[in-house]
């Protein structure tokens, strides 16, 4: 028993103004370990009575708040073995501005992170884009979102571009959002029956919503041609490029079934010799 005491009781140098026993160095070995399977039992417990979309922000706050708990777990034990942590945060002042200013965007991320949560600008599953790029978000993290492109490529976004940039989150507001097919015709075809066809090629579509109905818009008078613009409801506008394309091959099929006739531009060009 004696020898063990000797044991935890031997000390070594730390720096040159600090000794720290063994039995101390263990305490906050211990202290350390016990907040992790404390949060982690926390963590568990939480999630259990949340529901899956709520999981991802608590645990995406929990990691930010995991890491501060465990900074003051560190300094109050290192105090409480005779190592006094705000002397030698007082030593590396010069250090940590240097560091401060180093990882000014990492702190403008992970604030931005936290902001996003908190104000659910941004949540799993919803369909955003930025400069120009749209994809699906899979993850929130503190520091960047993650989101998948219609491509299956993967953009990692940091998240200060939510707050300093223009966002369009497509389906924050609802799931269904409104799209829409331009397509023009020649110059003496019956609009009405355009407009017909139009609807009836939006409503043979499965993924077109029934509610709201589509419409369609007469938009110009073109050049070439008629502009007409097909509004139609989708639930599902991750995939609006197919959704789009299925409906445009509708298109052509009904119009040539009724010889409607979609034109080009033309132009006349006139050689004049001399």
């Amino acid at each position: 028993m004696s020898y063990l005491k000797e044991v935890i009781g031997y000390s070594f140098a730390f720096g040159k103004d600090y000794t720290v026993s063994l039995g101390g160095f263990l305490l906050v070995i211990f202290a350390l370990v016990a907040t992790h399977f404390f949060l982690r039992l926390l963590r568990r417990i939480v999630c259990a009575r949340l529901k899956q979309e709520d999981q991802y922000k608590f645990i995406t706050l929990f990691t930010f708040l995991k890491y501060f708990i465990f900074t003051i777990v560190l300094i109050v034990s290192l105090d409480s073995i005779g190592i006094e942590v705000t002397v030698l945060l007082a030593g590396s002042t010069a250090l940590f501005v240097g560091l401060g200013l180093g990882m000014q965007k990492l702190f403008q991320d992970i604030t931005s992170g936290i902001f996003i949560l908190l104000d659910r600008t941004v949540s799993v599953n919803d369909i955003i884009q930025v400069e120009g790029k749209v994809g699906k978000v899979t993850q929130v993290n503190l520091r960047t979102t993650r989101a998948i492109t219609h491509d299956d490529k993967i953009l990692i976004i940091p998240n200060h571009k939510f707050l300093s940039e223009i966002l369009y989150n497509w389906t924050q507001n609802y799931e269904k959002t409104r799209e829409f097919v331009e397509v023009g015709v020649a110059y003496g075809t019956d609009v009405d029956l355009v407009k017909e066809i139009l609807i009836q090629v939006a409503l043979d579509n499965r993924v077109v919503l029934r509610m709201p109905e589509p419409d369609v818009h007469f938009q110009d008078f073109g050049d070439s041609a008629l502009q007409f613009r097909l509004y139609f409801y989708i639930a599902d506008s991750f995939n609006i490029l197919k959704i789009k394309s299925d409906i445009r091959f509708g298109i052509d099929k009904a119009f040539k079934e009724k010889n409607i006739t979609i034109p080009f531009p033309q132009r006349d060009v006139h050689i004049h010799q001399k």
